[in-house]
């Protein structure tokens, strides 16, 4: 048999499978490289396959649980998964397939409706939408400097940077930025800006030489620390947006490949700040997945980024939402 990657599965369209599985009492794992649930029988555990290549959707009620690896097997193979209550209903929460990361959002339509409606008032608008995306990179800029420049605990952890040095960085960056015609000019500019950034912070820790490797290829610790940390940053921008009310969708700067695009943008924010020290001060730290995790989590608090993050947000769409176009 000719051998096929996990994408493959996608292969089946939605509107042609042929399952639909409401399970309860019971675990979901992935055995022998196969999802199957376990029920117990006495002393005895039963495994039922689950053909996720002909699956629509899967629904978990009462007395279930899902472990890590089934969730990215049914994630690759398309596979929507929701929670609920005995019988199927209420829906607690459900996922989409999304290209790049899958987020479980609460089904709660109560959420406030004015950033939203701020938020469309200027983003149908290629001139405003372009304002939008500079004003994330400013606050970006800003937030590097303000944690680089000012926070303690990276200089006492041995993160020294030069001073002056990150300032023209920074003050460079900002006139790319504010001179950027459009996103593309835009995105160049960030991506710049990062690659300076890696290499002060090898510089501050001694690490040697670096070149970041693609989401999930790097073998080195500070590039697969930068893939985890990232993760982490991902997940409070899907909070942020989702506590505004706003659509992954309505991206300003990720958003022509990307339907999750608002969440990268969102992430932005942060990740160069607090993410990219910690991940080469716990790579020259040895430290484990475990214990990198918990400082970011710790400098993601300390910093307060997800307040951060909502107040950038509410600050975008109150300010151009309110402009006369």
């Amino acid at each position: 048999m000719d051998d096929f990657s996990p994408s493959d599965l996608k292969t089946i369209l939605h509107s042609k499978r042929a399952n639909l599985y409401y399970l309860e009492h019971c675990r979901v794992l992935v055995n022998g490289g196969r999802v199957e649930y376990v029920t117990d029988e006495g002393k005895r555990s039963l495994y039922w396959n689950i053909p996720i290549a002909n699956t629509t959707c899967l629904l978990l009620g009462t007395g279930t649980s899902i472990t890590q690896a089934a969730m990215r097997e049914l994630a690759k193979a398309g596979v929507l998964v929701g929670f609920s209550g005995g019988g199927g209903t209420p829906l607690f929460a459900a996922t989409e397939r999304d290209t790049d990361i899958l987020w479980f959002s609460p089904q709660s339509e109560y959420r406030p409706t004015e950033y939203l409606q701020a938020w469309v008032r200027f983003w149908f608008e290629d001139a405003r939408r372009l304002d939008a995306a500079k004003r994330i990179q400013r606050l970006r800029l800003g937030f590097v400097r303000e944690q680089w420049l000012k926070a303690r605990i990276l200089t006492e952890r041995g993160f020294t940077i030069d001073h002056s040095h990150l300032d023209a960085l920074l003050q460079q960056s900002l006139e790319g930025v504010d001179a950027a015609a459009d996103v593309n000019a835009l995105l160049t500019a960030e991506a710049r800006l990062t690659k300076q950034l890696f290499k002060l912070a090898a510089q501050a820790v001694s690490y040697g030489d670096f070149v970041r490797a693609k989401r999930g290829s790097g073998t080195d610790p500070a590039n697969r620390f930068l893939d985890h940390g990232n993760y982490l940053a991902y997940g409070l921008a899907a909070t942020a947006t989702w506590v505004l009310g706003l659509p992954h969708g309505l991206a300003v700067l990720h958003g022509k490949t990307r339907r999750g695009g608002l969440v990268f943008d969102t992430a932005d924010l942060v990740k160069d700040a607090l993410i990219l020290p910690q991940a080469f001060l716990s790579a020259m730290q040895g430290d484990d997945e475990q214990t990198f995790r918990q400082s970011c989590i710790e400098s993601l608090t300390r910093a307060e980024a997800l307040d951060f993050m909502i107040d950038s947000l509410k600050a975008i769409a109150h300010d151009l939402g309110s402009e006369t176009a």
